[in-house]
């Protein structure tokens, strides 16, 4: 037992019991291997107070008290971008005390805060948020069955995994330069660009981009792939067509073809993809993909298609039902960024 250590409540209970049957303290003491002055403090204790507990207020005292940890904590949920040595110097200045960078990495602990890494979201300006707030209200009268006749289409790039998964690694303090312990990156590694649509229906087309996309090559696309898709899960129904605000997406050429195909389109907010629940279909592929860590852009590729081909159709509904919400979710978070 350290040093300083309070002594187990089953013990302290022991001495007394010992005491109270009329045992001298010396004996109790080398009967339960404990030094004299310790047992004579907790007689001594029992005596007076008639409680076997630990006195309060033993030990060291923090070097902040609960008064500077609410003022800590402030200051960490004001600046939350701040590194550990940022917040130690301005608690040196603001305290005047002498604080360590550890000191106040525990404290942080003591505020239940917690350093993370931080989500990726994209920049939206004054600007941007208003527009999308004024988008979400606009269709937070629409109802899930509308949301349901929504064409979903993106695309996404993959790329090749090469080396070790991860950031993390299992090794000792010395093993830090061993090969076997390097996260391996590549440079540039080899990727696909794929375009996909999807709906509540079930899932649509699946194309791969060879070059680099221009409005031409996407009305291509929409051609040999949007089209039998729309016809294979709405069978004629009225359908509405989502795409995002890309340039081959906006061109003028891209406008004109939908409109003599009398395409109805849903006017998009610019950087919105919290909103559209292919993401999350892309999210999904690319953790499993991962999982199955292809070599090569053909096994890449393959594997693409079979993920995606195995999305289920309750999936897709629990997908397009959370529209909503996230509407709802935009409009009080005015215009901001949303967790999907």
């Amino acid at each position: 037992m350290g040093r300083g250590s309070p002594i187990p409540t089953m013990l302290r209970r022991k001495i007394v019991e010992q005491y109270q049957k009329g045992v001298t303290q010396r004996k109790i003491a080398k009967t339960l291997h404990l030094s004299s002055s310790t047992v004579h403090n907790i007689i001594r204790r029992f005596r007076e107070s008639g409680t076997i507990s630990v006195r309060k207020g033993q030990g060291r005292k923090t070097i902040l008290d609960a008064r500077d940890l609410r003022a800590l904590k402030r200051h960490c949920t004001t600046n939350r971008n701040a590194t550990v040595k940022e917040i130690t110097e301005w608690a040196q200045e603001y305290f005047q005390k002498p604080l360590s960078v550890n000191t106040i990495h525990r404290a942080i602990r003591r505020c239940q805060l917690k350093l993370y890494s931080a989500k990726k979201k994209p920049f939206l300006s004054k600007i941007h948020k208003l527009r999308r707030c004024h988008w979400a209200r606009d269709h937070l009268k629409w109802s899930v069955a509308k949301w349901k006749t929504v064409l979903w289409s993106d695309e996404s790039r993959f790329e090749v995994l090469f080396g070790n998964l991860g950031r993390h690694v299992i090794r000792t303090k010395e093993d830090k330069d061993n090969p076997s312990c390097y996260q391996r990156s590549v440079q540039k590694p080899a990727s696909l660009m794929v375009w996909g649509c999807m709906s509540a229906c079930g899932m649509g087309s699946l194309h791969v981009w060879k070059g680099t996309i221009n409005a031409e090559k996407y009305i291509q696309v929409l051609e040999q792939h949007m089209l039998p898709s729309r016809r294979h899960l709405f069978q004629g129904r009225p359908c509405i067509f989502q795409q995002d605000n890309a340039r081959p997406h906006s061109a003028s050429i891209t406008t004109s073809w939908l409109r003599r195909r009398r395409i109805r389109v849903l006017k998009w907010p610019v950087y919105s993809p919290d909103l559209s629940t292919i993401e999350n279909i892309w999210r999904i592929i690319k953790r499993k993909v991962r999982q199955r860590r292809p070599k090569t852009t053909e096994q890449l590729e393959a594997c693409i298609r079979q993920e995606w081909e195995s999305i289920p159709i309750s999936k897709l509904e629990k997908l397009v039902s959370s529209v909503p919400r996230r509407l709802l979710s935009v409009v009080r978070r005015r215009g901001d960024a949303t967790q999907w």
